[in-house]
């Protein structure tokens, strides 16, 4: 753990007229670390696509049929399905809402994935590749920033690389591929997280607010980049830094946007989360309880074995989370411990853990902090390799083949 906390070594935050700024073609000028980055991106990409194929073949929902399911029928599943029926019908087609039995609780999905979709099938027509392009493009973007990301943290060479290969062979990978909105508020996340760390607080903002359009975690950013701000300030920034204050409160905007939105609907303010407390068993709870409740799910009995070890890797998410917060927090990286730890408190505290693993796509201070650790004893890829690689690939056939997973 020593090791990996020394690893991280972000540049010193500084004031902001000592920001040398930089050009704008160097900004989208692709590096050859870049285009390295890129090339691994698409070779697992087609790692996955293949691994779909195959599994529509091996894995069919119904024994004795003689015909594999379509193509892109993998990636059909849970999520991706909730935001196809909002990309294609609104939040509350035909009049139906909380009130009509058997309700999906479809509004406890924030818009900007459901709305980018709808755009995207103007031009791609079948709903599900439309969703899979989104998250092909986002995810390339969202890499590229993380390694960048990586290079400014980490001194050695090839930081941005390592920290990539890292990331995609993550146990919850696939999540990135699918239409479901990891790989997009990625996409806005780490170039705002970029932007914010060159003091370019007016772009961080605007990415952030995308952010904020997509998932409720862009409000975590918002406050991670608020305190960046704060901190920033403090080392000297003067009256030109306190002038972009204001561009902390824009990512505020899409969540009161949507409240305004559900609550003209609805008569509630807050229906996006009274919908996830009804669909997902989000009520509060102590964060103790809902440990206790997970373990309970996990080796209590209660819960058939696919349930069972899905809830044994949530408890596992979470103590990795917890532990990074205790890591950053040692060594004095507020920003980025606000920033997880905010993510745990909502995850930690509902009735049991959901979702935990799929969370840790998010936190980039641990990809960057194992790359850390892997650059300065090598022997640790190849054991992270060696137990990740399996533990990927049952996750994605568990997700591909309409098992819960993530």
């Amino acid at each position: 753990m020593s090791t990996l906390s020394s690893g991280l070594r972000p540049p010193p935050v500084r004031p902001a007229a000592a920001a040398a700024p930089e050009p704008r073609a160097a900004r989208f000028r692709l590096s050859p670390a870049d285009r390295d980055v890129l090339w691994l991106y698409l070779l697992t990409r087609i790692s996955l696509w293949i691994t779909a194929h195959f599994a529509r073949w091996l894995f069919p929902a119904q024994s004795g049929v003689r015909e594999a399911a379509p193509v892109l029928a993998p990636f059909q599943h849970w999520d991706a399905n909730h935001y196809l029926h909002i990309a294609r019908d609104g939040y509350f087609p035909a009049g139906a809402g909380p009130w009509t039995s058997g309700w999906d609780n479809r509004e406890a999905f924030f818009p900007g994935y459901p709305f980018l979709l709808r755009a995207v099938h103007t031009v791609v027509p079948d709903w599900t590749a439309a969703g899979l392009l989104i998250s092909l493009v986002a995810g390339a973007v969202a890499v590229l920033a993380l390694a960048r990301i990586a290079r400014a943290y980490l001194p050695e060479e090839g930081a941005g690389h390592r920290t990539v290969v890292l990331f995609l062979f993550s146990p919850c990978a696939v999540f990135l591929a699918a239409g479901y909105t990891e790989a997009l508020f990625l996409a806005f996340a780490l170039p705002a997280w970029l932007a914010a760390m060159k003091h370019r607080w007016a772009l961080a903002a605007v990415l952030t607010t995308l952010g904020t359009a997509v998932r409720v975690s862009g409000l975590f950013l918002a406050a991670a980049i608020g305190l960046l701000f704060l901190l920033s300030v403090r080392a000297g920034g003067g009256s030109r830094t306190w002038r972009s204050a204001g561009w902390t409160l824009l990512p505020a905007l899409p969540p009161a946007a949507y409240s305004w939105y559900l609550h003209a609907h609805t008569a509630d303010w807050m229906a996006w989360k009274h919908a996830q407390e009804r669909g997902w068993y989000r009520t509060f709870h102590p964060p103790w309880e809902a440990w206790a409740n997970t373990w309970a799910g996990a080796f209590g009995g209660t819960q058939s074995t696919g349930y069972a070890l899905m809830f044994q890797a949530e408890l596992a998410a979470m103590l990795v989370g917890l532990a990074l917060v205790a890591l950053l927090v040692r060594r004095r990286r507020w920003p980025e411990a606000v920033y997880v730890a905010l993510s745990l408190w909502a995850l930690g505290t509902s009735y049991w853990y959901t979702s935990v693993p799929r969370a840790t796509l998010l936190w980039w201070p641990l990809w960057i902090g194992l790359a850390a650790l892997s650059l300065r004893r090598p022997w640790f890829r190849t054991v992270y390799l060696c137990v990740a690689a399996p533990v990927t690939t049952l996750v994605a056939l568990t997700f591909l083949t309409g098992r819960w997973a993530g």
